[in-house]
């Protein structure tokens, strides 16, 4: 019989030769947006490796990257956007991986291997992508339709005002705006910027709430009429309202990819490529599928999906209305200062 001291001394062993600190070895933190990780899979990764995960939530890359900036540390695993990705490496604030190392970065679709914000995959491993546009209620809307444009989200009928829902997220109703005025996302021009805002501003009334988290839920108790969302949300909101619409507007919408990456002086380093490999595998990653409604970059994880992704023309784009995606850009420091003006101004 072994007694406490013995199994202390074989765990001590174990450790050492995984070349992982007792301690270490059973943590990791997880910081990810609200409502983007099934639960059950967090157990499930519990189980099978016997690190234990503490998450925690944000709700925009721009609160992500004020927190790292601000010197908050003890956090492993993140979920920075692809614009974000840049912006982090060159800060200094994501720990070098070396993605393709790892041994299940062999399931990632070839078109994701290489994206341009980090074309190595040094820093970065794909989770989740989708696109953002708007869901409205069809059975509380005049005539039942409203038109595929942002019009219909800038400046909706009389019966939608005080009814409307809009992302707490600078970059997204920027880009909505930008988008709908016909000018560059990654402007820089105090003029475009004047434009935005004014279109903005002149939608305020018509807003009942800016917030990125519970969008599916106030659609589903109708509480708003209409919602700027994240394409799995207005799956999610479909399963739970019918008469839910999901909308790709004519002008252009978001096409975005979020990503694992390790934060900078991660205090649980290997932990996180644990588990960034372990979300690699086909099943796993068709579990986060299913509890966000996004697609994820894993070919082989289809056969895995719930029937209901596949059929929902909100995840699966008709090929007709992909000429509406606009690629998320990189902008520059001089673009990205305007942007926070505008939406600084217009939180006030």
């Amino acid at each position: 019989m072994i007694g406490r001291c013995g199994i202390a001394l074989v765990g001590a062993i174990l450790a050492l030769a995984l070349n992982l600190s007792p301690v270490s070895a059973r943590e990791l933190f997880f910081y990810n947006w609200s409502n983007y990780f099934p639960p059950e899979l967090l157990k499930k990764f519990e189980a099978e490796t016997g690190i234990k995960v503490t998450l925690d939530l944000y709700d925009s890359n721009e609160t992500l990257l004020a927190k790292l900036q601000a010197g908050a540390t003890g956090y492993d695993v993140i979920v920075p956007s692809d614009y974000m990705v840049g912006v982090m490496i060159r800060a200094g604030l994501l720990e070098r991986i070396d993605a393709k190392s790892l041994p299940n970065f062999k399931n990632v679709a070839p078109i994701f291997a290489s994206p341009p914000f980090d074309p190595e995959r040094a820093y970065t491993v794909p989770y989740m992508w989708g696109t953002t546009g708007f869901t409205y209620d069809s059975a509380r809307v005049p005539g039942g339709k409203l038109e595929e444009s942002w019009k219909s989200f800038f400046e909706p009928p009389p019966a939608l005002v005080g009814q409307i829902g809009v992302l707490s997220d600078e970059v997204e109703v920027w880009n909505a705006a930008a988008y709908y005025l016909g000018v560059a996302k990654c402007s820089a021009d105090p003029g475009d910027g004047k434009r935005i805002l004014e279109v903005l501003e002149r939608q305020k009334p018509a807003v009942a709430t800016y917030s990125s988290g519970g969008s599916i839920e106030r659609l589903a108790a109708g509480e708003v009429i209409l919602h700027h969302q994240w394409n799995g949300a207005a799956h999610r909101t479909k399963e739970r309202l019918a008469s839910a619409v999901y909308v790709y507007p004519k002008e252009g919408l978001s096409l975005w990819m979020d990503n694992f990456a390790v934060a900078k002086g991660a205090p649980h380093p290997e932990e996180a490529k644990v588990f960034i490999g372990w979300m690699l595998e086909p099943r796993n990653i068709a579990a986060a599928s299913n509890f966000t409604g996004y697609n994820n970059a894993v070919p082989a994880a289809g056969e895995f999906l719930d029937p209901s992704l596949r059929e929902d023309p909100a995840v699966v784009t008709p090929k007709e209305l992909e000429a509406r995606f606009r690629p998320a850009e990189d902008c520059g420091d001089e673009a990205r200062a305007l942007r926070n003006r505008v939406w600084t101004r217009l939180k006030q």
